[in-house]
C-alpha cells in the first residue's frame, strides 16, 4: 500500500464519516467518542498487524516508518463512522443488535479482506490455512467491540442519548 493510496482512502473515510454523522444526527460528543474509539483501535490494529506478520498469518506491504504508520493510524481512526452506526443500532436494538453486528462483521470481514488482497495484490498476502481467516475475524470483532466501548465511555450509553426513545 502506498501513501497516496492511504491518503485517498483517508479522504474517502472522512467523507463517509461526515455523511454518517449527519445522517445519524450525532452530537459533537458522540463524534468525539467515535473518533476516540477509532484512535483506540488504530493502536490495537497496528499491534494485530505486527502480530500477524510475526506469526506468519499474513504479510502486509507496510513501510514501518513513522509517517506511513501515522497516516495508516489516521485511516483507522477515520473509520469512526462504524461506531456512529453501532451507536444507532445500540440505541434502537440494545445489546442484541450489537451482538448481531459483531457476528455479521466476524463473518463478512475475512471474505472482504481476501477480496481486497485479490484486487490489490501489491498490498500483501495471507498465509495458508484457517488461522489467517480466524485472525481476521477476531480483528473485526475487536474493532467493533473496542471502538464501541471507548465511544460509550467518552459519550455515554446510546439509550441515554437525547435522541433515544423514551418509554
Amino acid at each position: 500500500m502506498t501513501t497516496a493510496q492511504l491518503h485517498l482512502f483517508n479522504g474517502l473515510y472522512l467523507v463517509v464519516l461526515v455523511v454518517v454523522a449527519v445522517l445519524t444526527r450525532a452530537t459533537g460528543r458522540r463524534i468525539a467518542g467515535a473518533l476516540a474509539g477509532g484512535a483506540a483501535f488504530s493502536v490495537v490494529g497496528l499491534g494485530i498487524i505486527a502480530l500477524g506478520e510475526r506469526v506468519g498469518w499474513w504479510h502486509m506491504a507496510i513501510t514501518w516508518e513513522p509517517y506511513f504508520l501515522t497516516v495508516l493510524m489516521i485511516g483507522f481512526a477515520l473509520c469512526a463512522f462504524i461506531y456512529l452506526i453501532t451507536w444507532r443500532i445500540a440505541r434502537r436494538f440494545g445489546w442484541r443488535g450489537l451482538a448481531l453486528v459483531v457476528v455479521v462483521v466476524a463473518v463478512i470481514g475475512p471474505p472482504r479482506d481476501y477480496w481486497y488482497m485479490q484486487r490489490f495484490p501489491e498490498w500483501g498476502t495471507y498465509g495458508p490455512g484457517a488461522a489467517p481467516v480466524l485472525a481476521i475475524s477476531v480483528t473485526y470483532v475487536v474493532m467493533v467491540v473496542l471502538g464501541h466501548a471507548v465511544m460509550r465511555l467518552v459519550a455515554g450509553p446510546a439509550r441515554e442519548d437525547r435522541l433515544a426513545r423514551r418509554p
